[in-house]
């Protein structure tokens, strides 16, 4: 389980093509403190450590992985959100993240607003009943709130600090990212289809 407040931005030091997927290297000062076996959540998605260094960390990302996220589009050199898993003794911030990702939505716009910053993200229709105004949402494994909320789009307001300690700080408009939507909406919409309600936006 993570929260969305992102620990440290890594840089992708290899991609490798495997039998079945990729291995990932990432460069982060993270790499000290973690041993093969733990979890690690990339722009989101929850990995496994399979080597750690002094200097980087590697996770093998397997083809289901590769085909509903956007880490099979990592490059050398590009920037991802870390976050380890939290703590059960640790304080709670952001909101419950599993690193299991929904779906891949699409920056619209990125725009500042003085020293703030709008997002707006297309996402596919079927996530329309899982996104609520003033609600919670990973994008890229960043907790954000959601300001404004359109039938395909939302946009949420980032501020100083976020831009600045994640990967947003290089995203641009038609950049692919990861969405997850709060795990307690996904319950409450699946609760509904069990009793036979019709959920609005859900196909």
């Amino acid at each position: 389980m993570f929260t969305g407040l992102v620990e440290n931005v890594g840089e992708v030091a290899e991609v490798n093509p495997t039998a079945a997927g990729v291995r990932l290297r990432v460069s982060t000062t993270l790499a000290r403190e973690m041993t093969p076996g733990d979890s690690l959540a990339i722009n989101g998605v929850c990995l496994t450590v399979t080597l750690a260094d002094a200097d980087a960390v590697v996770a093998d990302v397997g083809p289901e992985t590769l085909r509903v996220t956007t880490l099979g589009a990592l490059r050398r050199g590009g920037l991802v959100n870390l976050e380890r898993p939290l703590r059960a003794d640790g304080r709670f911030g952001g909101h419950f993240v599993q690193g299991h990702v929904d779906t891949v939505g699409r920056i619209v716009d990125l725009r500042p607003d003085a020293d703030f910053h709008w997002l707006k993200v297309q996402f596919p229709a079927s996530l329309a009943a899982f996104i609520v105004q003033k609600g919670s949402i990973a994008v890229d494994g960043i907790s954000l709130t959601v300001a404004e909320l359109g039938t395909d789009r939302f946009d949420v307001q980032v501020v100083p600090y976020t831009m600045e300690h994640t990967n947003l700080r290089r995203a641009q408009g038609g950049d692919r990212v990861n969405l997850e939507c709060d795990m307690v909406g996904k319950y409450v919409v699946r609760a509904m289809e069990v009793a036979g309600l019709t959920v609005q936006g859900r196909r």
